[in-house]
Formats: structure tokens, sequence, C-alpha cells
């Protein structure tokens, strides 16, 4: 299990065979007393198809997820001839704990600019701000 934030946007393909995949890196930091980390590791990651597609819908720079998944190393040569070996964890479940993404909440900060004067608000989970508070005082 890896818990840390990803140090830029996921990057999401589609394969000629249909398949998705998804690239991100992962920082994880060590603390040993004083509150400042120690060290910062970097760990590449890689997810497949659905989940994929999820963390380039969700996911965002500076955000903070929970990894699962299995250690994987490839190696290749590059046109030199120089042998390449790159480690990284094939994610098998993901959760995200620093909410929704920063792309979701420019989505909805965009939506209220773009409301007349007067119009109801909606709240994250799709109802009126109205029904939501009469939720909240029951």
């Amino acid at each position: 299990m890896l818990v840390g934030r990803l140090t830029r946007d996921p990057e999401l393909r589609s394969l000629p065979s249909g398949k998705h995949v998804s690239t991100f890196t992962v920082a994880t930091n060590e603390y040993r007393g004083g509150g400042n980390p120690e060290r910062t590791e970097y760990h590449p990651c890689v997810a497949w198809d659905r989940l994929a597609e999820i963390t380039g819908q969700f996911l965002s720079k500076g955000q903070l997820v929970d990894i699962e998944g299995r250690l994987q190393t490839r190696q290749w040569d590059d046109d030199a001839g120089k042998r390449h070996w790159k480690t990284e964890v094939v994610v098998a479940s993901l959760e995200m704990l620093s909410g929704r993404s920063k792309k979701e909440y420019a989505k909805e900060a965009q939506a209220v600019a773009d409301a007349p004067d007067g119009a109801p608000t909606i709240a994250a989970n799709g109802a009126p701000n109205e029904a939501l508070e009469a939720v909240v005082a029951m």
C-alpha cells in the first residue's frame, strides 16, 4: 500500500488493441519526528482498462491517494542498444483520499460563475442546496 500525492496529472492513452492505460507518479514522504519529511520517494504507477479511465477522469496533480498493487519490472533496449529497466506499481485498487479532483472543482466553479443571479445552487450530490439543508436539519 502507498499513500501519497500525485506529482502530475495522469497520462491516459488508448493502445491499438483498444485497451486503456494510465501512467502517473505518486510521491510518498518518510517522517522521523520534527514534522519535516526526511526523505521523499517517487513511485511510477500504471493502471489498466477501467481503472485507467477512472484515473484519467478523476485524478489530478497534488491529489492524495491510497494505492494498492504489485511491483513489476520491465526491460527494453533503446535504439542505441542500451538496456533499460523500469520498476513500476501496477495498480490493483485505488482510493481517493483528498476528495474530488481540481478538475471537478473547476467545472463546478465555472457553472456557478455562469449561473444567472438568483439561480438556485446545486450541492455536490446534485441536489439543490435547499434540499441538502433540510436533510442536515433533521
